[in-house]
């Protein structure tokens, strides 16, 4: 033996030089791994004497390989991708996953969490709706089952989460717009869906009074999940209203931006960077479809796969016993310029 303590997968996995979910899924069923790759870890295991908690991990999986994954609307491309990112995780960590959409319904969220109460899943990763009657009982399922939270955070409640960075990604937009020309306005819907679009207007008030410049935003009417359209019809309302006070416009989110890109097309308005053009415009998520718009979107990616791999590693944690309340892991976005701004 090396002499060696360790106490986690996560220490172990790094030691042995493999990754966390091949790990974890030896210890589900050895047989699940290559010859090769098991031999690998059985020598580790001989070298480093180590054992994983596997009465913990039993209790807190209720003996199932099943776990969850509940996202708000899965027809948003953003979420579809975070689910396939996670189910690819998931199943190379040895589970199953299946896969919830709350559809932007308060109610429909608490249903399945009693559902998979009812399961007795090994864990559950949320992304929550975010709205604040529900956020006692979220709390209580938490307490009940192996829970980490993703893309939207809950405040106040210690929970275990891992998303995007979304202050960072509206201050590296506006550093780069306001480096590229005229200060940009803010674009959002006035009653928003997710509430990492809070966050992201306070960084852009934030941003803006650090570099000097007056904010501007404009909310626009609109309710539920088709950002599409409410980006179209009130960017429309916006542009004929002339609201904003500069040629450039920061929008809270890609979804947004599409559809006020079809408002620019529709009253004529030319959008591009180029100095012929009449107005810049801007998004962030880096969305499926934003490079295939017209022109192509100047935006924010996330780091889906940085953040899929942080929130199965934190659940894994949670699965076998340790303590991940207080976890909060963010990742920085990466910016993306195309044609529109």
């Amino acid at each position: 033996m090396s002499g060696v303590k360790i106490n986690t997968m996560e220490e172990f996995a790094t030691v042995s030089g493999l990754s966390r979910p091949t790990i974890s899924k030896y210890f589900n069923d050895p047989k699940s791994v290559r010859s090769s790759t098991r031999a690998r870890i059985e020598a580790a295991i001989a070298e480093y004497d180590y054992h994983p908690n596997i009465y913990a991990m039993n209790q807190n999986r209720k003996l199932t390989n099943n776990v969850g994954i509940v996202v708000p609307y899965i027809s948003d491309p953003v979420f579809a991708e975070h689910a396939r990112a996670l189910e690819e995780k998931c199943i190379e960590a040895g589970f199953r996953p299946t896969l919830f959409s709350s559809h932007g319904a308060p109610e429909l969220e608490v249903e399945i969490l009693d559902l998979l109460r009812s399961l007795k899943p090994a864990g559950v990763m949320l992304a929550p709706l975010g709205r604040t009657p529900n956020k006692a009982v979220i709390e209580k399922f938490c307490s009940d089952v192996p829970t980490v939270l993703f893309d939207s955070y809950l405040p106040d409640t210690g929970l275990g989460f891992v998303g995007s960075n979304n202050s960072q990604f509206a201050k590296l937009m506006i550093d780069y717009l306001c480096r590229t020309g005229e200060p940009p306005c803010f674009l959002e819907m006035k009653t928003p869906a997710n509430p990492n679009a809070n966050r992201r207007r306070i960084a852009y008030l934030e941003a803006m009074d650090a570099l000097g410049f007056d904010p501007c935003v404009v909310g626009i009417d609109g309710t539920g999940w088709a950002f599409e359209e409410i980006g179209r019809s009130g960017g429309a309302r916006a542009l004929i209203e002339k609201s904003f006070s500069s040629n450039t416009v920061l929008c809270s989110n890609d979804r947004l931006a599409i559809g006020f890109l079809t408002a620019c097309f529709e009253q004529k308005i030319r959008v591009g960077r180029e100095s012929d053009c009449d107005i810049r415009v801007a998004g962030m998520d880096d969305h499926p479809f934003s490079r295939y718009t017209c022109p192509p979107l100047t935006t924010v990616a996330q780091d889906f796969n940085s953040v899929s791999k942080g929130t199965v590693d934190l659940l894994l944690d949670a699965i076998e016993g340790r303590d991940i309340s207080e976890t909060y892991t963010i990742f920085d976005g990466r910016l993306v310029m195309r044609e529109s701004a």
